[in-house]
Parts: C-alpha cells; structure tokens; sequence
C-alpha cells in the first residue's frame, strides 16, 4: 500500500544560496579575527610596496583596491595620506637607521679610512634595497617632505660628524670655528649620490648592479678620502694667505 504524505507537513525547500568558498571563509574569517595593531602593520607594509611601485601620485582608493580592503578600512587605521606617508617614514628610513652608526663614525680608537669603509659599507645597503631606493626617488619626484626630512637627518648624523672627522684627520680648524664649506658639502655628496645611484641603476634603470658591491663601495671611499685630503689641503693654504 503507498504511503501518503501527511498534507499538514510542509515539503522542506531547498536552499537557493551558495555556501561560501572554503579559503573566501577562510580568509574572511582570519581577516575578523587579526589585531587593530596586526591590521595596521599589514596595511603598512602593503602601502610601502603600493608606494614603491606607483609612486606618490597614486589615489588611496586604488591603494586600497590593491591591498584588496575598503577605504573606509583604511581611513579607520590611516586618516589620511599624510599620516601614511609619514608611517612610511618612519618604518622605511628612520626603523633602518643604525643607532650604532654615528657612535662608529667618532670612534677615533680606530683609523678614519677604516671607519669609513665599515660604515659605508653598512650604509650603502639601504639605496641597495627596492623599497628604500624607489620611495625616496618618488618621493622627490612628488615633492613630499620626506626627503627633506631625510637629507636634514644625514646632514646631522653623517655629514657633520664625517667633515668634523676629516678635519681633525688633517689638521684644519673644527666646525665651530669655521662653518662647513660648500666644497666640503659637494664632497659629501659626490660619494652619497655616487652610492645611491647604484640602487637606481638596478631598481630604476634595470641596469645590472657590480657584483661586488663591498669592493665597490670601498673604492668609492679611498677616492672620497683622497679627495677629503685635496679639499683640506686647500682650505690650509687659504688660511695661510
């Protein structure tokens, strides 16, 4: 004998909805459950390599397009660009700063030359670096103030302290009896842009960096040496006139 459905139970419908793709779930739910400051440093990192990339010019929506988040999400942990920016700063150029480099520099227990090969040799990793060579190359392409705010700091932290060390090296008065000379700023320079642009040769021009990166640098600081030494030699011979 067939059965008979009861009419008074109603037939269960099937559901017209997807369930959700396990990894969409997946990430969805990790994204919930990350930390504000977890958040914040994820965003960071991401607007660093977006800054990299695109420059300064770029728009916060196709930042936050390209981190894949709204841009409420991200006006909620940076208000605006400017605040990123200067978390770029911070974490890009200031977080990389030895604080054992300037202290190294003024060390005169050891010959000058050699602390200047070791602290350019350390140094000169950074312009080696993607993020660190294209943001500050963007960056004063844009006329952000972060290279300002950069070039104030290496004056302070190593151009004043090298020229103060050479100086004392060859026997020309301290700083605070002559000023620095402008010949003594472009020396600085020389070998700085002379640095920089071998992260740009690789990151900008795509041109192949020296393979020995360390036998490089220190040629380039036995020339800003000898050349420190001519510049000084100068500057007696004008004192004695």
């Amino acid at each position: 004998m067939t059965r008979v459905r009861d009419l008074k139970t109603p037939l269960k419908s099937k559901s017209t909805k997807k369930p959700a793709h396990p990894l969409r779930a997946t990430k969805l739910a990790s994204a919930k459950r990350l930390a504000p400051t977890l958040r914040a440093e994820q965003i960071l990192k991401g607007a660093i390599r977006f800054f990299a990339k695109h420059g300064f010019s770029g728009q916060t929506r196709e930042l936050a397009n390209e981190l894949g988040i709204s841009k409420g999400l991200l006006y909620r942990y940076f208000p605006s660009k400017e605040v990123l920016i200067e978390r770029v700063y911070q974490d890009v150029f200031l977080r990389r700063w030895s604080p054992a480099w300037q202290s190294a520099l003024v060390d005169r227990s050891h010959p000058l030359l050699e602390r200047l090969k070791t602290f350019y040799a350390d140094y000169a990793k950074l312009p080696l670096e993607y993020e660190w060579g294209r943001i500050y190359l963007y960056a004063g392409l844009a006329g952000a103030s972060i290279n300002r705010r950069y070039v104030r700091l290496a004056s302070e932290r190593i151009f004043k302290p090298v020229i103060a060390e050479l100086r004392h090296e060859f026997g020309y008065r301290p700083i605070g009896q002559v000023d620095i000379t402008e010949p003594e700023l472009e020396l600085m320079w020389s070998l700085h842009g002379s640095i920089f642009y071998i992260g740009m040769r690789k990151w900008v021009y795509h041109v192949k960096a020296p393979s020995d990166i360390d036998g490089t640098i220190e040629q380039l600081v036995v020339g800003f040496y000898a050349n420190a030494k001519a510049v000084m030699r100068a500057a007696l011979a004008r004192d004695r006139v």
